[in-house]
């Protein structure tokens, strides 16, 4: 595995507490930050995932109340459009 360095800075109290977790599981800071860090990479994506999960459920149950909103709007639209049509014609009564 190829590697870089990466260089964070911390507390002295947060750098003793990462030596004694390490130390504590046989493992070096460098193994506990790299697993860390990766877990969090990765419940990240979950996350993402989820939401974005969330979203298509949203949208698909709203999609077919769109539409019958919009199919709603165009009847009235037009039932508006008959009335003034009517109006210009003659055939209805000015308000």
């Amino acid at each position: 595995m190829q590697t870089e360095r990466v260089t964070f800075l911390t507390s002295p109290d947060h750098k003793a507490a990462l030596d004694a977790f390490a130390a504590s599981n046989g493992k070096s800071v460098g193994h506990v930050l790299r697993a860390a860090s990766t877990r969090y990479l990765v419940e990240g994506e979950a996350d993402e995932e989820a939401a974005l999960a969330l979203l298509v459920r949203e949208v698909e149950a709203a999609v077919p109340l769109m539409r019958a909103d919009i199919r709603d709007t165009i009847a009235s639209i037009q039932r508006a459009n008959d009335a003034v049509d009517a109006v210009l014609a003659g055939e209805g009564p000015r308000a």
